[in-house]
């Protein structure tokens, strides 16, 4: 299996490496607010010895309703991301939602993201893989809800014709099961492992509700957040190589996704625990 490195900060992904941890807001909700939770964050993830990436979106596109909060935009979500990177030294994955927005995005972001639902959108895919190899970062790839693991393989493969070192990583973030409702399979992640790219679990979005958060009567996406600590702990001995988790100073009022995300304060011992099992089953 390939492993993917930012050189400039010393992370590498895949197998003879630590568990890669990308983790922080859903959404950009102010900048003291995203400089308080990379903070807490990176300073428990040096304390384990575990690299750290900074994770937030400058808009939430896919919404349930046109009322939902989306975030600041991308102009003034990738001022507040510059800050966070320039402040803390971590680097930062974010994603983008149309053509156009890749090499901008690139410009802040070391790791750009494809949303679950536009995997398979070819011309967004390359734009992205095209501004990732020339700026020098990965192409993080969210497999979508309706896409079975082995056929990752042709976004793989779009992605190894218009680029010469394949920068793609998967992620596994559950697959719809009937209405209202996802699962994982955790068999899927050494099956996206045997394509050759290293894979991780988006814990937060894989106990997520689908339409049914019960507060705005199916407005918005409910969740079970004490089900994200059992996703990653099964999803990391199961071989992922990293985990995507979000996190929230107050989960209740926090402007989008709330449901999903965990407590600031639950990192230090959810990450412990994972460090701890991914060294386990690679030992």
């Amino acid at each position: 299996m390939s492993t993917l490195s930012l050189e400039k900060y010393g992370i590498s992904i895949g197998e003879g490496h630590p568990l890669v941890v990308m983790a922080g807001l859903n959404v950009l909700e102010n900048e003291e607010l995203a400089m308080t939770v990379g903070a807490h964050l990176k300073a428990v993830c040096e304390k384990l010895g575990l690299p750290y990436i900074f994770k937030a979106s400058w808009d939430k596109a896919n919404r349930s309703s046109i009322t939902s909060y989306r975030g600041p935009g991308l102009q003034d979500g990738l001022e507040i991301l510059s800050k966070v990177k320039a402040d803390l030294g971590t680097p930062v994955v974010t994603d983008y939602h149309e053509m156009g927005q890749a090499e901008t995005v690139c410009e802040v972001a070391e790791v750009l993201q494809v949303p679950a639902f536009l995997c398979r959108q070819t011309d967004l895919v390359v734009e992205g893989a095209q501004a990732v190899e020339a700026a020098g970062g990965w192409l993080h790839v969210k497999k979508a809800q309706f896409l079975a693991p082995w056929d990752c393989k042709n976004i793989i493969t779009k992605v190894g014709e218009v680029t010469k070192n394949n920068p793609t990583l998967l992620c596994e973030r559950g697959a719809s099961f009937g209405y209202n409702n996802l699962v994982v399979d955790m068999l899927g992640i050494p099956a996206m492992k045997a394509l050759g790219v290293p894979v991780t679990i988006d814990a937060t979005h894989a106990v997520q509700l689908p339409g049914a958060d019960p507060r705005t009567a199916g407005g918005s996406t409910g969740g079970r957040r004490e089900g994200v600590p059992i996703i990653a702990k099964s999803a990391v001995a199961a071989g992922a190589d990293g985990v995507f988790l979000e996190f929230h100073t107050d989960p209740d009022k926090a402007l989008c996704d709330g449901p999903s995300c965990l407590p600031l304060d639950a990192a230090e011992g959810l990450l412990s625990q994972l460090k701890a099992i991914h060294e386990l089953v690679r030992s």
